[in-house]
């Protein structure tokens, strides 16, 4: 008779197992995972959205004379419902007189995809060289413009890291952007 009270409580311990997986909802954000949430999910899971976010552009190491390389990191937090980014962040640099400019998306690094969670955050980092001022081949930037993968709506920021160096010419910013990750990585 001792067998049937064993039975019954290895299975009740694997059904207890079991009922601990959350299917990947436990707000780490971090994807890739061999046994997280399974891509049914991830295909229901939206891109996230602009408009959801809130976002932090700086503190940056800003290039001080023309020339110098500088860096700004922008963070992300995720106030929506949760949602995915893969890729890299749309930008441009605007001058005051209208002319624009896109950033490209640093050759080196390799797109992950992200999910986010309500509440998780995530960053990219611009690097630019600073042009001089006046130079016909520098855009003299005053707006930052940012735009998410897979959505066609952007949010405008101030420049103040002065002019950004072109390549070749002011239409070319000499500039990239690093894809999405999860911030503190």
């Amino acid at each position: 008779m001792r067998a049937l009270p064993i039975a019954v409580t290895v299975l009740a311990a694997a059904l207890a197992l079991t009922s601990c997986d959350d299917g990947g909802s436990s707000g780490s954000g971090k994807s890739g995972d061999p046994a997280g949430s399974g891509s049914a999910t991830k295909a229901a899971t939206a891109a996230c959205a602009i408009g959801d976010a809130g976002l932090q552009v700086g503190p940056a190491n800003a290039a001080t004379a023309a020339g110098d390389t500088g860096n700004i990191p922008v963070t992300l937090t995720n106030k929506g419902a949760r949602c995915t980014l893969k890729g890299v962040p749309r930008l441009s640099v605007k001058a005051a007189a209208g002319s624009a400019a896109e950033i490209g998306a640093d050759d080196s690094a390799q797109p992950e995809e992200l999910t986010l969670a309500k509440g998780d955050t995530a960053s990219f980092t611009i690097t630019y060289v600073r042009g001089a001022e006046g130079d016909a081949k520098s855009l003299a930037a005053k707006t930052l413009t940012i735009g998410f993968p897979g959505t066609g709506a952007t949010q405008d920021f101030p420049w103040s890291y002065g002019p950004v160096a072109g390549k070749g010419a002011a239409s070319a910013p000499n500039a990239t952007v690093t894809p999405f990750q999860h911030a503190g990585d």
